[in-house]
């Protein structure tokens, strides 16, 4: 459990608040790259971190990220023309450059334009446009380097990226990725036959592929809902291991990555097949945008996979053209009372609704005072822990981890069934090559990251 006070400090990210000030030091997505299809076309209104803000992509395919309010009288920019490298306020005329500089005041002459213009710049921060998504820089400090994620680094064709709005804070919607105990009982298929559980697990792991994830590995983790933990501390953030037993004589490891200051893999890959991750981005204390994305380091991805993507398979929601999940906190995920008895755990379609029904019952922002932890607990514990030290760090001017290390992000997670007496390094060692997952290949590089 938390006191009030540290769970307060977890979970607000707004202007002037400790976490937020820890999510500033580092390079986080506001847009998906598409949101944004044409230059000088339709702006689009953007809140993160509490912040009500305004993005535009210009006659050069740069992309501006400013306050959307005129400096004149205040109109909303949104309502703006978007116009030779700049908005333009639709009230006046006053016109904005992509680093918020006033760049035309029309209603004055020269002289009085010289002397309002330092005090007409809006709030502006730079934006990155990095594995088709829009990344923002918001902290005080000179821009650090884009995180090394692999999903970004592979060829466009090699992932596909989405994202979904949750309804509640950021900080409960990352634990459950990073509580991967959960799958024993959250996503299972209830079935009465061999020949059943078979094509119930097809239907739950719908847009995995059957050797990501099957019916035996599920098996293994309804059976075994006491998983053993490790935890263990990178350059980027934490690997998180839970085994459960498996065959005879094996163990079936499910080993997660958690990147700070918000970003997720999943457990689920087998060698050679997808690899799932998901990006938390507060818009207030009450809301997140999750963005999800799926890649594969060998080939493309198939049209079959992305389409099952774009309808909701794996981690991804099935969305509307605004990306509000089908399935949501209003309609109750659509949850269905006979299905729960017959088809699955929940009653409810999808992975990734299945996860913001749970999420968001804990409330708009779970109160922590009243949790009850146990063994099973251990990565919840840690990336509190994890996140906590980064705002006293922030606080102090010491950068957080891996706000300055981007060659730390290039990590794996996944699955993988070993010999029961190898520990979680060891099993990463056997899967990836690096007791981290560290797939970069730079000797030099490795060895800075087990610090």
């Amino acid at each position: 459990m938390l006191t009030q006070e540290k769970n307060i400090r977890l979970t607000h990210t707004g202007p002037n608040t400790a976490m937020g000030a820890v999510f500033r030091q580092y390079w986080i997505p506001v847009l998906l790259s598409r949101q944004l299809p044409e230059q000088d076309g339709s702006p689009v209104r953007v809140k993160v971190l509490g912040e009500e803000l305004l993005a535009f992509r210009a006659s050069d395919g740069q992309v501006g990220l400013v306050s959307p309010r005129c400096p004149h009288r205040g109109a909303d920019l949104y309502f703006g023309r978007n116009e030779e490298q700049g908005i333009r306020c639709s009230y006046h005329g006053w016109k904005f450059d992509l680093q918020g500089q006033c760049v035309h005041m029309p209603t004055s002459n020269d002289d009085a334009y010289c002397k309002v213009k330092d005090r007409a710049r809006l709030t502006a921060y730079p934006v990155r446009e990095w594995g088709d998504m829009l990344w923002a820089y918001m902290g005080p400090l000179d821009c650090p380097e884009l995180p090394l994620m692999e999903f970004a680094l592979v060829p466009e064709n090699h992932r596909y990226v989405s994202k979904k709005l949750q309804e509640c804070n950021w900080a409960q919607a990352a634990e459950g990725g990073i509580d991967t105990a959960h799958f024993s009982f959250l996503h299972q298929p209830i079935a009465n036959s061999d020949k059943e559980w078979s094509d119930k697990s097809a239907r739950m792991t719908r847009g995995y592929s059957p050797k990501t994830m099957n019916h035996e590995h599920l098996r293994w983790m309804k059976e075994d809902p006491q998983p053993q933990y490790e935890v263990h501390r990178h350059g980027a953030g934490l690997v998180l291991g839970g085994s459960r037993e498996a065959n005879p004589g094996e163990r079936y490891w499910r080993v997660a990555q958690y990147l700070m200051p918000c970003h997720g893999y999943t457990p689920s890959a087998m060698p050679g097949q997808n690899y799932f991750g998901q990006t938390w981005v507060p818009i207030d204390e009450y809301s997140c945008w999750i963005y999800v994305y799926a890649w594969n380091p060998e080939r493309p991805l198939t049209q079959e996979e992305i389409s099952l993507y774009k309808t909701g398979g794996a981690v991804f929601s099935e969305t509307d053209a605004s990306f509000i999940p089908l399935r949501r906190r209003d309609n109750e995920y659509l949850m269905d009372r006979v299905r729960q008895k017959h088809e699955n755990f929940t009653g409810i379609e999808g992975v990734s609704e299945q996860d913001a029904a749970i999420q968001d019952s804990q409330g708009r922002i779970a109160d922590r005072t009243r949790e009850l932890l146990g063994p099973t607990d251990i990565g919840v514990v840690r990336f509190r822990q994890l996140m906590l030290e980064s705002a006293d760090q922030v606080e102090q001017s010491i950068p957080p981890l891996g706000s300055n290390n981007p060659s730390a992000y290039k990590v794996r997670a996944g699955a993988q069934v070993a010999p029961e007496n190898l520990n979680m390094k060891e099993v990463m060692t056997m899967r990836f090559g690096d007791p981290i997952g560290y797939v970069a290949d730079s000797p030099t590089n490795k060895e800075t990251q087990h610090g």
